[in-house]
């Protein structure tokens, strides 16, 4: 349940003179007196009427109302309304979801009944309070209210909340990745978090829809949910930016016209996250092609450092430990060092000379040459195309896993001697790479957000002819892209088509 305010709309001549039938007798008015908001806005109105108000900003509003039973004084102006007891129409601005009833702050010491006898009514002891209007009108039903982590609350047992911008959250991939988040799982058990939820006006009913579930699980360190289609409004001061939504490659499209469509999205939301979220925000890029549009999302914005991007590679290097470990016969845990290079596409390099198993060189432990050149790399490119033959789905749930281990890699010390890949800006880095691109390649943490490039690392001749390959195609789709970053006009010349089996 939560508690709403009417907001502060003068009432109509002809509204307050047809509510005046609805009055039981002993609250009936002289002829010649109008009803007040006062009038209106007494304990005891409010317990004996049901009321039906059509407001001038074109808001059908149908409210039973209730009375609160509060054991303050303090907390003067009260309406208890269940979300099931509540009808409204409500309109967008700006994209965000905005509805004419405002929260109001929660008074300490408050305790709500859902009916409550006229005896047991309190007169307000004071005027009533004034809501700011800025206080969140774009957050989701019980959010508004109970899960406002008030400065006076914060414990030096919890952390400061830290705001979480989500685009496609109406998919499969954040439908598994926002329960992660909201549980603690990623964060810690003692970090609260806001959830942004970003989409589109086709898919908002269906993020209410998750808002909604996101109440239902009751979960302490979501304080607060805010949905809208906005993105100059969703990732108002981020912390970090999970940029899961792109549009599917349909029947038909090119990898060069994949490129330009999604390329735009993420034209938008870089020139977003530059406006207004946090100058330090962490962006993670998951739609594909993820590569090419984390460098068009960080060349869009110049005012966020470049380091601070990373395209999602994870899945690829989760699916190699798995492989290696198989073929091994040891759990995947024993499988460490492992590196992904280059795209995300079927050029991308699992790195077998450098992984280690149980502490050895995997080439130590599998002696299959064959094996590691050949089907192991092929094994992880198609693993996303058997995975839909099987079952008929994409990898949505493991795909959330990834991501909840890239954030954790970044926000939790690597163990010493070990790494995780990421696709992040070359500018800089110590293997002779091409500059200017994003690329995914071996990287440690602090644990405080940010990472380092691995400098102690072997190459062949195998795994440099491999590295130039995926190089070549990411140098391609950055010319394709040109007229997205700034850099002139587009011309593309990609080799071939390389989109990975299950994201077609």
């Amino acid at each position: 349940m939560a508690l709403y305010e009417i907001s502060n709309h003068p009432f109509p001549t002809h509204t307050a003179s047809s509510l005046s039938h609805h009055l039981p007798p002993s609250l009936l008015l002289p002829p010649n007196q109008s009803l007040s908001k006062q009038t209106i806005s007494s304990p005891i109105f409010v317990h004996s009427l049901s009321l039906s108000l059509s407001l001038s900003l074109n808001l059908s509003v149908s409210v039973t109302m209730a009375v609160a039973e509060l054991s303050t004084p303090l907390y003067t102006k009260t309406r208890l309304v269940h979300s099931s007891q509540l009808s409204f129409s409500s309109t967008h601005l700006r994209g965000h979801r905005r509805v004419a009833f405002r929260p109001l702050p929660q008074a300490k010491n408050a305790r709500i009944s859902c009916s409550v006898a006229p005896n047991q009514v309190q007169a307000p002891a004071a005027p009533p309070q004034t809501v700011d209007p800025k206080n969140k009108a774009e957050c989701f039903g019980v959010f508004c209210l109970t899960y406002d982590l008030k400065a006076e609350e914060e414990t030096k047992s919890w952390k400061k909340l830290i705001n979480i911008a989500v685009s496609g959250a109406a998919g499969m991939i954040s439908n598994h990745l926002l329960f992660k988040l909201a549980s603690g799982e990623v964060f810690g058990p003692d970090q609260p978090i806001a959830l942004k939820l970003l989409g589109s006006e086709r898919s908002l009913q269906a993020l209410e829809g998750v808002a909604m579930e996101l109440e239902d699980s009751l979960f302490p360190l979501l304080r607060e949910v805010s949905i809208g289609i906005d993105p100059y409004e969703v990732f108002q001061d981020a912390g970090w930016a999970l940029l899961i939504g792109a549009k599917p490659r349909g029947p038909g499209m090119e990898r060069a016209g994949l490129l330009d469509l999604n390329g735009q999205i993420f034209v938008e939301q870089g020139k977003a996250l530059n406006a207004v979220a946090s100058r330090n925000v962490k962006v993670i890029v998951v739609g594909n092609p993820c590569n090419t549009n984390a460098l068009i999302c960080l060349k869009n914005a110049p005012n966020i450092p470049a380091k601070n991007f990373h395209a999602l590679t994870r899945l690829d290097e989760n699916r190699a430990k798995c492989q290696l470990a198989l073929k091994a016969g040891v759990f995947y845990d024993k499988v460490s060092n492992m590196t992904i290079w280059g795209n995300h596409s079927t050029t991308q390099v699992p790195d077998f000379l450098n992984a280690r198993i149980n502490g050895l060189p995997v080439k130590e432990v599998i002696k299959d040459k064959k094996w590691l050149e050949e089907e192991f790399t092929e094994s992880i490119q198609k693993r996303g195309g058997v995975l839909i033959q099987k079952w008929g789905r994409s990898s949505a749930a493991s795909t959330a896993v990834s991501i909840a281990d890239a954030i954790k890699s970044l926000i939790t010390p690597t163990p010493e001697g070990d790494w995780f890949s990421s696709g992040v800006y070359t500018t800089g880095n110590p293997y002779g790479i091409a500059e200017d691109i994003v690329f995914s390649m071996p990287c440690r943490s602090k644990g405080d957000g940010d990472y380092e490039l691995v400098k102690d690392i072997q190459f062949d001749d195998y795994l440099l002819k491999r590295i130039k390959k995926t190089e070549a195609e990411l140098l391609a789709e950055k010319r394709c892209v040109g007229h997205l970053t700034g850099q002139g006009i587009p011309v593309c010349d990609l080799p071939e088509d390389t989109m990975l089996p299950g994201e077609m």
